[in-house]
């Protein structure tokens, strides 16, 4: 019966700190077509060093993307030619946002052992059916040249983060852009670095939380069992 409590408290604390380790996209759900923030989530997943670059690969069908400004992080915008133009506004928009690449300097602009931090974005997220999920692949560079690769599957051991669509919100995937024509731009306001969100979608914390209550209530039964059975005659 110990051992019971103990495998279960164990599942039920490593495994949320484990599916939090992930680069994530914030949040995991987003209205098709509809304008919103997504956060980028760095965590540090080395004892001895830093993350100083974060490089993060779009699926198609982002025409525009404004990004936080993060103190000692630069941020590059990359951009690729659209198959065919699209017509927003009376205006034919040719490119659409492909990556975007945060840079630290090593000082201000790094991730610590035991941080993360968010990297702010507001995009008009693509039309497409609810529940289909978009793949936004990461690469994370440590001090020292080290880089993980965010790109595979969901059950893999470095997945990529997804966001599914749900259904859709008002204005458009292809609505207007933001001022620029379509070009990211940072934006004035600035978030505090290390702020924690929301995510209630990680069915894993929560199946760990149901499988720990499951071998606390078993071991309370066991003691009671226990006590009876002593107090019981002869």
């Amino acid at each position: 019966m110990r051992w019971t409590i103990t495998l279960a408290l164990a599942v039920a604390l490593v495994a949320p700190a484990a599916a939090a380790a992930h680069v994530t996209v914030q949040p995991s759900t987003a209205p098709a077509g509809g304008f919103t923030r997504l956060d980028v989530r760095v965590p540090n997943e080395r004892d001895g060093t830093g993350t100083v670059k974060v490089d993060l690969k779009l699926p198609p069908g982002f025409l525009t993307a404004s990004y936080e400004s993060v103190p000692g992080w630069t941020v590059k915008v990359t951009k690729a030619k659209l198959a065919k133009p699209i017509k927003v506004e009376g205006f034919d928009v040719t490119e659409q946002v492909d990556r975007i690449t945060w840079t630290g300097d090593g000082k201000q602009g790094v991730i610590g052992p035991g941080q993360f931090r968010d990297f702010g974005l507001s995009v008009a997220m693509p039309k497409g059916k609810p529940g289909s999920k978009l793949t936004f692949k990461a690469l994370q560079t440590y001090q020292g040249g080290e880089i993980v690769r965010w790109i595979g599957p969901e059950d893999g051991d470095e997945p990529a983060p997804t966001v599914t669509l749900t259904a859709g919100g008002e204005g458009g995937g292809h609505g207007a852009p933001a001022a620029g024509s379509g070009s990211a731009a940072s934006t004035t306001t600035q978030a505090p670095a290390n702020a924690a969100g929301d995510d209630d979608s990680d069915p894993l914390a929560i199946v760990a939380l149901l499988v720990g209550a499951l071998g606390l209530l078993a071991g309370i039964a066991g003691v009671l069992a226990a006590r009876l059975a002593t107090r019981a005659p002869a």
